[in-house]
């Protein structure tokens, strides 16, 4: 089942996706019970919003195998943990914003998981009861200033730097799931979540014993070996199997 948020006639709805392109419209949020009404919305008549109203945005980084040996860094022996705030949260199709402080921007793909109920101390069999589903995040980087910085808060942080969306798709396996990156057309990143060091289960099980995950809380997983630079005026995509595309534009 895809899972859209939307704007509709200045209004903002929850919806399924239904398979002839039309949206039912939910009467609440998704996350701990899904009601449909009856209204039904044709898709193309929707601006689709980010499908997730996170208090927090956790980022793990080096948590594929090809990207380590890529940076030339060892394996991590627990996730790397780190945030984005919510101003970063951008809508499919909107523009990512090139801060005059940086003088490269880089692409990110990633898979996110979106929770559904508040989640403290999970062990990694009981996570998928704390799991909405699965989206495409776009974890832009500022590299030059994380070069810069030795952290990554300000990196990470400028405003229109999280793209997620288009849908969350709530019934996926996250094992083995193609994921790509585009840039202007041309694939850039092309791997696939079998090469997760850790998986989706161990990081929500860690991160949920350090912090308190509520629902509509984001975590993303790490992206694969491939980033690189991105230009004003480029078009960059994230496309992960069964979820979808994300597209947004640089300016």
């Amino acid at each position: 089942m895809k899972i859209a948020r939307f704007r509709y006639k200045k209004k903002e709805y929850w919806g399924i996706i239904n398979n002839d392109l039309k949206i039912t419209v939910l009467k609440d949020g998704p996350y701990l019970k899904i009601s449909r009404t009856s209204r039904i919305i044709p898709l193309d008549k929707v601006r689709l919003l980010a499908p997730a109203t996170p208090s927090k945005i956790i980022l793990v980084g080096l948590n594929y195998r090809k990207h380590a040996e890529e940076l030339n860094m060892k394996t991590p022996r627990e996730p790397i943990i780190f945030f984005k705030p919510t101003t970063t949260l951008t809508n499919p199709n909107e523009i990512i914003k090139y801060p005059k402080a940086s003088n490269r921007v880089d692409y990110e793909a990633e898979l996110a998981v979106v929770i559904k109920k508040k989640a403290k101390d999970v062990k990694i069999k009981d996570v998928k009861k704390y799991i909405l589903g699965y989206t495409c995040l776009n974890d832009v980087t500022a590299r030059d200033l994380q070069n810069k910085d030795g952290q990554w808060s300000r990196a990470k942080s400028f405003d229109t730097f999280c793209p997620l969306g288009p849908f969350v798709e709530t019934n996926l396996n996250s094992s083995n799931l193609r994921i790509k990156a585009y840039l202007n057309g041309k694939i850039k990143q092309d791997s696939s979540t079998k090469d997760f060091i850790f998986s989706v289960d161990k990081l929500i099980s860690f991160i949920s014993s350090v912090m308190t995950l509520l629902p509509g809380d984001i975590v993303s997983t790490g992206t694969p070996s491939g980033i690189g630079p991105m230009k004003k005026n480029d078009i960059i995509e994230v496309e992960i199997e069964h979820i979808g595309k994300l597209k947004n534009k640089v300016v």
